[in-house]
């Protein structure tokens, strides 16, 4: 092969392994049918699923997220952000050309919120209520060949308060239309899994094929695995019968040489392929990513990735990205989870349900382990706070009205997607099920032992009218064999609410990891009663001492922050859009505390600083746990705050405490370049190094140093002076690609570029060209303005706008102008390539 077919051959080979093909359900050729659905807000009444006629619909694109696009108000739940639910249709026109007639035909959903039913040219094809799995029907029986076939969907999210957090309604990931052989490989149909022994790494594979037609046919099965270049690594071959309409498994093994193995800080990626023929004939494919790690887990030890002890650094999640409510853009969560990499964390889990194919893809690609997590609710619902948090009378609906016909089948498909995803360590079968009479109770919740055991509300006593908490254990038996049927590789955990009961049953012995939610008190006695239990954290609160819990026990391997990202719901009193506990704000912002969590979890040196006046005692509280943690830290002799912003805007002569949160053994403070705080070491009490000093205008800076005084790393804030300009941060590209998310950070400074950290000016949008605006978001979690229009108050003098760019306008330009009443506008153009 000559120098030019290699660089074709490798640019051709990148494009697959960016991930092209990785959204796809993993069987036939799928095209992505997110363009120009038409959307209706209500019943149809009268109306037809066929589409013969749709007034008063509008169109969308997809991903789409009704929910997110109406107005908050106080009349709505705070467990969904004060945003409305509903019943909401979509119709879209798909015409199947006469040459398709002999294929199979599928439609593909990643995830439709919820309690979905999809009609073809007026038939109804399935419905599926969980509102998180992905799923696929057979069409073709229904498909009118030569013409235009209509694709209705009902989505029934009537029931608003059904989680505790903001879920979202409509067809917010993408559709896909798949047409496929008669016989192909099943749906999810590859699955691959790891082990390294020395330098050989061995691949087991499992191959799944569907025929659909009446006859058995011998065919051939093909799989090669592919480097990260695209060079051939392993290559086997396999001759088999397909069963007349129905399914043929195969199971391969692919051998390779001192693998390169996948961590967090190398992510090494392989491809597997394959290839099913007949008589030489190519029938179906598919190309999975893949790698080789091992997982270790200790009761004593902990956890190894690849035979090295480490703690797991994680965060919950949740799958909202503020503005974009549950709409899901992969450039969103890449830039969302490369900065909090940069925080040190290395491990997020799913809280409380599977996301979106691409957020596997990313934590794939960029080195972050994942906890994978299916339910919130089994068979009883649990509290919903309908006005307000924690106050008023609480609601009950949920999704456990359908667990017991939907559960077991929803959490296969959900390993089934998912196992090929080398990131993901462990699968989650539940999230605080347990939670003390809420629902399940049980006689330990009237003994003594209860001291020390819950950190959660527990409603009283026992309840001897609550469903018995024994239950758990028999159902999470259940649900472990439907995990270790589809992926015997990987242990099985859950978030335990309620150990000290829990500790009675059955439950934690069903699993392979033992996940602690907010009971770090635990963890000694547990591992002296159980010595065979793996623990961790699987979600804690932000403060020093939960961190130290894990750091300075080995047989602890790791923790889960609450939570990572800000999200919409579980909202405070209004005003309140959500949980503004995380790292980022609702726009990926990192916020204080994200800085000290960085010094706590980052290899690289790092200091930060921020202020506030010293009776503030770190600002205002916005959500529950920042209410709990300003009076914690009250009790504790004004203990510094972690919620400290970088501001140096004061009057003359106000004592402010000024704060650093740092790595290094020890820092100064210098203001206009003179010393204005000692050398102070680090406080391993609280993890803050702070001053009080008098507010003098200029330069405030922090020196970290080593235990010898040698500076390694410094910090700098500025007093700012009047709001002057907005500047668009540097980074955007000049050539764009259609379908591409720009995502536009904007930043108010003074004349001298300063940025100004007080300002509130309201920023309007304004575009030209091939692009539309799905959104702004400046991360405020107390504004409950209008967030469909083009105008956005900034937030710490900044936020963020999304863009993407239409369909059809290769060659064209597109321009965004930024402007704000007495302030110089930002403006930028691109080129559509």
């Amino acid at each position: 092969m000559n120098n030019f077919l290699k660089c074709v051959a490798g640019v051709l080979y990148a494009l697959l392994y960016s991930g092209m093909v990785m959204a796809q359900p993993g069987f036939g050729q799928a095209e992505k049918i997110n363009a120009d659905w038409r959307f209706h807000l209500g019943e149809t009444e009268g109306l037809s699923p066929k589409g013969s006629d749709s007034r008063g619909w509008r169109t969308v694109q997809l991903p789409h997220d009704w929910s997110v696009k109406y107005p908050l108000s106080p009349t709505l739940a705070s467990a969904t952000g004060y945003l409305p639910g509903g019943i909401g249709w979509y119709q879209k026109a798909v015409n199947i050309p006469a040459t398709d007639q002999g294929k199979k035909l599928y439609i593909y959903f990643e995830g439709v919120y919820n309690r979905s039913e999809v009609f073809v040219n007026g038939q109804s094809v399935g419905k599926r209520p969980n509102g998180y799995i992905s799923f696929a029907y057979d069409i073709t029986p229904y498909i009118q060949y030569g013409k235009e076939n209509t694709i209705s969907v009902r989505v029934d999210h009537s029931r608003s308060a059904d989680s505790r957090w903001y879920t979202g309604s409509g067809i917010y990931r993408d559709v896909w239309l798949v047409r496929a052989n008669a016989i192909h490989l099943d749906q999810w149909g590859v699955f691959a899994y790891p082990s390294v022994e020395g330098s050989r790494g061995t691949l087991q594979t499992q191959v799944s094929i569907k025929n659909t037609s009446a006859a058995s046919v011998p065919l051939t099965v093909v799989q090669e695995l592919l480097d990260s270049g695209g060079k051939s690594v392993a290559k086997v071959s396999r001759k088999l019968k397909a069963n007349a309409a129905g399914q043929t498994e195969a199971t391969f093994q692919l051998q390779v040489r001192n693998p390169q193995q996948w961590s967090v800080k190398q992510p090494n990626l392989y491809m597997l392929r394959t290839i099913v023929l007949q008589g030489g004939k190519e029938l179906d494919r598919s190309e999975v990513r893949t790698g080789f790690r091992t997982f270790t887990f200790d009761p004593d030890k902990g956890f190894a990735l690849n035979g090295r002890w480490m703690k797991v650094k994680g965060v919950c999640l949740h799958h909202d990205a503020g503005v974009l409510g549950a709409e899901v853009y992969p450039e969103v969560w890449r830039r969302r989870l490369l900065t909090l990499k940069t925080l040190g964390v290395n491990a997020i889990r799913t809280s409380h349900n599977p996301q979106a194919t691409s957020l596997y893809d990313l934590c794939d690609e960029l080195g972050l382990l994942v906890l994978n997590e299916a339910f919130d609710e089994w068979e009883f619902p649990k509290r919903k706070w309908l006005v307000g948090w924690n106050v008023g009378t609480p609601g009950f609906e949920g999704s456990f009205d359908f667990f017991e016909e939907w559960g077991e089948r929803d959490l296969a498909d959900m390993v089934k997607r998912d196992r090929n995803h080398v990131s993901i360590f462990a699968w989650s079968i539940g999230n605080e099920v347990d939670y003390p009479n809420d629902p399940y109770s049980h006689p330990i919740l009237d003994g003594e032992k209860k001291e020390g055991g819950f950190t959660q509300a527990s409603y009283g006593g026992y309840k001897k009218d609550a469903p018995d908490a024994r239950r758990l254990g028999d159902i999470a038996k259940r649900l472990v064999s439907v995990v270790k049927k589809y992926d015997p590789s990987r242990a099985v955990t859950a978030g335990l609410a309620g150990v000290a009961m829990s500790n009675e049953t059955e439950y934690p012995g069903a699993l392979d990891i033992a996940g602690y939610n907010y009971t770090e008190s635990r963890y000694i006695e547990d591992h002296r009663r159980y010595p065979d239990r793996v623990i961790f954290g699987s979600e804690n609160r932000h403060d020093l001492s939960a961190w130290k819990a894990v750091r300075d026990n080995d047989h602890i391997f790791g923790q889960f922050l609450w939570t990572g990202i800000d999200y919409l719901g579980e909202s405070g009193r209004w005003p309140s859009r959500g949980f503004y506990s995380g790292l980022l704000d609702f726009g990926g912002f990192i916020k204080p505390r994200g800085y000290f969590r960085q010094s706590l979890w980052s290899e690289a040196p790092m200091a930060y600083l921020g202020t506030y006046l010293l009776q503030d005692a770190g600002g205002s509280a916005t959500d529950v746990w920042s209410a709990l943690e300003k009076e914690q830290g009250r009790r504790k002799n004004e203990a510094p705050s972690m919620d400290a912003w970088p501001i140096w805007n004061y009057k003359e002569g106000q004592l402010i405490r000024v704060v650093c949160y740092t790595n290094t053994a020890q820092a100064r403070l210098e203001l206009n370049g003179s010393t204005v705080g000692e050398s102070k070491p680090y406080s391993e009490d609280h993890g803050i190094i702070y001053w009080d000093i008098p507010y003098r205008p200029g330069k405030l800076e922090v020196v970290g140093t080593d235990g010898q005084g040698t500076e390694i790393v410094r910090r700098a804030i500025q007093s700012s002076e009047r709001a002057h300009a907005l500047q668009i941060v540097a980074g955007l590209p000049a050539d764009v690609k259609v379908g591409e998310v720009l995502q536009v950070e904007l930043k108010v400074v003074d004349r001298q570029g300063v940025p100004v950290m007080l300002a509130d000016d309201e920023v309007t949008c304004r575009l030209s060209g091939p692009v539309r605006l799905l959104g702004l978001e400046a991360g405020n979690n107390e504004d409950m303005g209008d967030y469909t229009d083009n105008k956005q108050r900034v937030h710490h003098g900044r936020l963020i706008a999304y863009l993407q760019v239409t369909e059809g306008s290769p060659g064209q330009t597109l321009s965004v102008q930024f402007t704000a009443p007495w302030l110089e506008a930002a403006s930028f153009t691109a080129n559509v390539k």
